[in-house]
C-alpha cells in the first residue's frame, strides 16, 4: 500500500519535488498551494489542493483525515506562520516531517548590504539616504513602505496587490524569474535606482539583483529571514529524496 506524502508548497523546489516523488513506486504525493498567488508554480503530477487548513489544528484535522503518512514543508523561507503550524501540527500527530530550506545568500566581496530584521526596519533605513529604491519584496508588504513620500518605489511584484492596499509612489512592475544578470543591471540603469530593498529569499531565480546591484555599487537593505521551527531539514530536493528513501526503508 502507498505512503501518502503532503507537500507544501508555491515554491519551484516543491514542484520539482512532487514529481521526483511520484516517481518513487510506494509514494502518493498530495500537493498543497496556499493561493496567494494568480499563477503559482503548480505541480505537474499528483494530487493538487488550494486554499489554507484553518492553523495547526486545521492541519492536523488534515494529516488525520486524508491520512497522511509524511509531511515536507518546501514553502517560501517566509512563509512563517505555516512552518510553524506544520511543526506543531507534525508533532501532535506523529506524522514524521521535514523542511525544505533553500541556503540564504550570503554577503560576498564588494555588496553593501544593510541587514535588517523586518519590512518595517527596511523603511526606517531608507530615510535620508535613498531617492530611487527598487522593491523586491512582492506585494504583500508594500504597506510598509507606503508612508515614504518623498521616495519613488519601482515595485516588482508576481501579481498586483489587493484593492485598497496603502502602497508607495512610484510604478508597479509584475513579473517573475528567473531574471538574467542583463535584465537586471538594464533595470537599475533605467530606473536610476539608488537602493534596493530585498528578502533574503535564497535560490537563483532572482540573485542576478544582487550581482547587479555589487556590480553598480548600489546598496541593498536585506530583510532577514524569520525564524523557523527545529526540526529536521535538508537544503535541496536531492536531500528531500534522500530523506524519503529514509522514511520509506524504516515504515
Amino acid at each position: 500500500m502507498k505512503k501518502r506524502l503532503l507537500i507544501l508548497g508555491g515554491t519551484g523546489d516543491a514542484a520539482e519535488l512532487a514529481v521526483r516523488a511520484s516517481q518513487i513506486a510506494e509514494i502518493e504525493v498530495v500537493s498543497s498551494l496556499a493561493g496567494r498567488t494568480q499563477q503559482p508554480f503548480t505541480p505537474k503530477t499528483g494530487t493538487v489542493r488550494i486554499g489554507g487548513f484553518g492553523g495547526a489544528a486545521g492541519l492536523a484535522g488534515f494529516l488525520l483525515d486524508r491520512p497522511i503518512d509524511l509531511l515536507i514543508d518546501a514553502t517560501h523561507p517566509f512563509a512563517a506562520q505555516i512552518s510553524a503550524n506544520a511543526a506543531v501540527a507534525a508533532a501532535e500527530c506523529k506524522v514524521p516531517y521535514l523542511m525544505l530550506v533553500r541556503p540564504a545568500w550570503e554577503r560576498v566581496e564588494g555588496d553593501r548590504w544593510i541587514e535588517v530584521a523586518s519590512h518595517s526596519e527596511a523603511a526606517k533605513a531608507l530615510l535620508g539616504q535613498s531617492q530611487r529604491v527598487f522593491l523586491t519584496i512582492g506585494r504583500q508588504e508594500l504597506a510598509a513602505f507606503a508612508g515614504l513620500d518623498a521616495i519613488w518605489f519601482l515595485m516588482r511584484a508576481i501579481d498586483p496587490p489587493a484593492l485598497n492596499t496603502p502602497i508607495p509612489n512610484g510604478k508597479l512592475l509584475l513579473a517573475r524569474g528567473p531574471f538574467s544578470l542583463e535584465e537586471e543591471r538594464q533595470l537599475l540603469l533605467e530606473y536610476q535606482i539608488d537602493t534596493i530593498v530585498s528578502k533574503n529569499s535564497g535560490g537563483g531565480a532572482t540573485y542576478a539583483k544582487i550581482v547587479a546591484a555589487r556590480e553598480l555599487g548600489i546598496p541593498l537593505v536585506m530583510v532577514q529571514r524569520p525564524p523557523i521551527p527545529d526540526v529536521e531539514q535538508v537544503a535541496d530536493v536531492e536531500g528531500a529524496i534522500a530523506w524519503l528513501v529514509k522514511q520509506l526503508s524504516g515504515l
